[in-house]
């Protein structure tokens, strides 16, 4: 198939912005397939999915995405850097996609490959002033846009661009393609609506996290208007059986209780922590009772509250440094979550151009067959993530749902 398009989303939910963009990314580049490398049931800001990862994959393909696949959870809920790279692995393994698409609020590709190609070359310069920032004991994102902006020289042409969490993503997807020498075209789309987090509305459009707040208020009808009417429904269908979950607080008990079982090195073999910050993990897991009362306690200058709600998350799905370093190391699996009929004819295409690249259709037969340790662990963590995720339903939170839930196909009407 030609003119095939990349995305990379949360779609935490799928809102009319989401549908905007993947119309408007059509439309410019010429392509009439779309490929959606999906976060599963946990996101790269340290909270779960409002609803579950086949839900979300079914509201893009009823709105226009025709293959939906799963970006591995030791990928989805780790830092901007890492989440994009193992995005833009998976798009690029398919072998079939022609150009890739973002949101972005500086619509620039120009201003955004400057930044990417400073970090990509990481030129001596640079690092010399990244370093001096980082001595200040300041966070690394804040260290690093110091650097960025001190190297660039030009602070009041490029200080917006660092401040939009869509930026920084964006520029992280131009490294990675950079760094894989991606043929993949990338291309950014403006986005529409309120910034990222602004809890407001403008045009039907809200930002996903407003619509997250409105749901968390029981006031799912007030979304209606937001959303494409699938994602509607499928809201509806998910509330009405209890299974949406809100926060990272629905675990708090769960996370309390790994701390407090936990050594000193067992929490310090979690991705993201260092300097001894094991210490005062610990000693605040003792004394709190909430996950709101721990990351206040834990967050510092240096350590902001993204991070550490990472790190909760790495506490509660037991992931370790050393399997985040092993699935940086290799191409993932393919995991397909939603597909259409063009889908399908997307998948056998995939199947043809990489014919040793493993697409994961049954977690059974793929976990009874595969012999690769590294990708084994992955598919282990994913399953596992949706067996803790389940635990924050109403009802009905059954186990191993990887193994049992059917792939959603959306027939031609």
């Amino acid at each position: 198939m030609s003119g095939v398009l990349g995305i990379i989303a949360e779609y935490n939910p799928f809102h009319q912005g989401h549908f905007y963009h993947l119309m408007e990314s059509k439309k410019q580049s010429g392509c009439n397939y779309a490929i959606a490398v999906m976060s599963g049931n946990f996101m790269q800001r340290g909270e779960p999915a409002i609803v579950d990862k086949w839900s979300r994959a079914e509201m893009a393909v009823r709105s226009g995405v025709d293959l939906v696949i799963e970006l591995p959870t030791v990928y989805s809920i780790s830092s901007a850097e890492n989440f994009a790279e193992g995005a833009i692995k998976v798009l690029d393994s398919l072998s079939i996609v022609d150009t890739f698409s973002f949101g972005s609020e500086v619509a620039s590709l120009d201003v955004l490959n400057e930044f990417a190609e400073i970090l990509y070359r990481e030129p001596a310069e640079y690092i010399s002033i990244l370093n001096h920032e980082l001595s200040k004991g300041i966070s690394y994102p804040k260290a690093r846009e110091n650097a960025l902006l001190m190297y660039l020289n030009d602070i009041r042409r490029y200080a917006n661009v660092l401040s939009s969490p869509n930026n920084i993503l964006g520029i992280e997807y131009l490294k990675a393609i950079k760094k894989l020498r991606s043929s993949m075209v990338p291309f950014t789309i403006e986005r529409l609506g309120p910034k990222h987090d602004e809890l407001k509305i403008a045009n039907n459009i809200a930002s996903a996290s407003y619509i997250r707040k409105i749901l968390s208020r029981n006031k799912l009808q007030d979304t209606a208007s937001l959303l494409p009417k699938p994602s509607f429904a499928i809201l509806e269908d998910c509330s009405r059986k209890g299974n949406m979950v809100f926060s990272l607080s629905t675990f708090e008990k769960e996370i309390l209780y790994c701390l407090r079982k936990m050594s000193l090195e067992e929490i310090a073999a979690l991705p993201d922590v260092s300097e001894g910050l094991e210490h005062l993990i610990k000693e605040s897991a003792n004394s709190c009772n909430s996950v709101t009362e721990l990351i206040a306690k834990i967050k510092t200058k240096r350590y902001t509250e993204t991070r550490i709600r990472r790190i909760l998350l790495y506490t509660l799905l037991g992931i370790t440094k050393k399997e985040m370093l092993a699935s940086r190391k290799i191409t993932p699996y393919i995991r397909v979550l939603a597909l259409n009929e063009n889908g399908k004819k997307l998948l056998s295409d995939i199947a043809i151009s990489n014919p040793k690249l493993p697409i994961i259709t049954s977690v059974k037969r793929f976990m009874d067959t595969n012999s690769n340790k590294t990708l084994h662990t992955m598919l282990q963590k994913d399953i596992f993530a949706t067996n803790v995720y389940t635990l924050g339903y109403e009802y009905d939170s059954v186990a191993n749902l990887d193994y049992t839930h059917k792939l959603v196909t959306i027939q031609e009407e």
